[in-house]
């Protein structure tokens, strides 16, 4: 178990990065998640702007976990560059996962009438969006962000 384990952390096969981006992601979704209901229990913040804020911070965090975690073994590049080019795909899929959860918010809002969900909802909305933006993070990460150079095979003459 422990060998798997390590093979898991220190492995550069797509599955292995994928499994270790959605650790960072079920993470972030917890910060997420737990700012997005503390902001709401104040006074100034709506469920809709509590969740700009949620997703900035657990934007930002997800970028170091995802750079020293998810990509480590495999970095180039300046810090700066990168955190960049992750706000940029991180920010673009932010806006699919705030998308669908507004959607998501607003039709159960619209169609549910048991108060009983109501805070529930919001969840639900929070959890389709991740795996939407998860997906979508996923793909343009590793493809922009923290991509590595394919060392050329020598073939003989």
């Amino acid at each position: 178990m422990k060998r798997l384990f390590l093979h898991y952390l220190q492995s550069h096969s797509r599955l292995a990065q994928f499994l270790r981006f959605a650790t960072v992601g079920a993470k972030v979704s917890l910060i997420d998640a737990g700012l997005l209901y503390l902001l709401t229990h104040t006074p100034y913040f709506t469920w809709y702007t509590a969740r700009i804020i949620s997703l900035g911070t657990a934007i930002m965090v997800g970028y170091l976990l995802n750079r020293y975690f998810t990509f480590g073994g495999s970095q180039r590049g300046c810090f700066y560059r990168q955190m960049a080019g992750h706000m940029g795909v991180h920010i673009t899929g932010g806006l699919i996962n705030y998308g669908v959860f507004t959607a998501v918010v607003y039709i159960a809002h619209e169609t549910v009438e048991n108060k009983l969900f109501e805070n529930i909802i919001p969840l639900v909305g929070l959890i389709i969006g991740g795996i939407v933006g998860l997906m979508f993070n996923f793909f343009w990460s590793n493809k922009l962000v923290f991509r590595h150079k394919r060392k050329a095979v020598d073939t003989p003459s």
